[in-house]
């Protein structure tokens, strides 16, 4: 059977150990946390919000910098929380969605929000509760996986999927914000202003393919969930066909990665 949208698709798919969310996907955003957060360019003594937390890439990044003055982080995931909480202890980190950021009005200089905006269900809102829980003038930046130069890990995996699944979710496989001027659009019509947008690269080194296979079958984000429904059949053929698309490597290979981040301004009063 062929998962449907439901499966495939929402932060529900991240309630997993941190540890497989790490091995998974962290070794992509920590060396991107660390790009990110230069390109938001804080200034001296900020009070900063890491929303989306995930297991921490980010906010540890944050706690290290001379900008931030107070970080604080929330993530709607419970082993997220817990694991970013044990990484920072120092830290106030609290369950919540981009939805329904769990702080109060004007709470922050800056709010950064990496590899999140792809998953959020409803993004106005999101970018209502972005305005709110910033001062006025205060610093927004978000990053997610480009959508043009691509992230090859997912490229290769859903372009196999969809050789050997002519009927997948086309839902699956969308990078939503990763477009040039997605984001961009998306915060303007919340009122943002001074937006600039970039990219930026990464890149990893596996072992070999069995630990990239690994990550999908343990069922993490849109890929994992569309992996690990799939009958045991349906996962040998698509495992075939995605180590065939990267050339059969036989032992260690890198993969790149494009993130297209935006920096602006909230909303001043008039």
């Amino acid at each position: 059977m062929t998962p449907t949208g439901d499966h495939v698709e929402g932060a529900s798919t991240f309630h997993i150990a941190s540890r497989r969310y790490d091995e998974f996907m962290g070794r992509y955003s920590r060396p991107l946390a660390v790009k990110f957060a230069d390109l938001a360019q804080l200034d001296a003594d900020m009070r900063v919000l890491d929303l989306g937390c995930g297991t921490g890439a980010l906010t540890e990044v944050l706690t290290r910098s001379q900008a931030a003055t107070s970080v604080s982080a929330c993530d709607p995931s419970p082993p997220f929380v817990a694991e970013c909480s044990r990484r920072n202890p120092e830290i106030t980190v609290r369950q919540g969605s981009a939805e329904e950021i769990p702080f109060g009005d004007d709470a922050f200089d800056a709010v950064l929000t990496q590899l999140v905006l792809h998953f959020v269900t409803d993004p106005e809102t999101a970018v209502a509760e972005l305005t709110r829980v910033l001062r006025p003038g205060g610093t927004v930046a978000g990053c997610v996986w480009d959508a043009v130069e691509g992230m090859q890990m997912l490229s290769y995996f859903w372009k196999a999927a969809l050789n050997t699944d002519p009927v997948m979710p086309a839902k699956a496989q969308e990078l939503r914000f990763g477009a040039p001027g997605e984001m961009v659009g998306l915060l303007e019509a919340g009122g943002f202003d001074d937006l600039a947008e970039t990219t930026t690269s990464v890149s990893t080194t596996y072992e070999d393919f069995d630990e990239l296979w690994a990550g999908f079958l343990a069922g993490i984000g849109p890929a994992g969930a569309y992996c690990a429904h799939l009958p045991e059949d349906a996962q040998m053929r698509l495992r075939s066909e995605l180590l065939r698309s990267l050339g059969s490597p036989g032992g260690s290979f890198s993969l790149d990665a494009v993130a297209r981040c935006v920096v602006g301004r909230a909303p001043s009063p008039t």
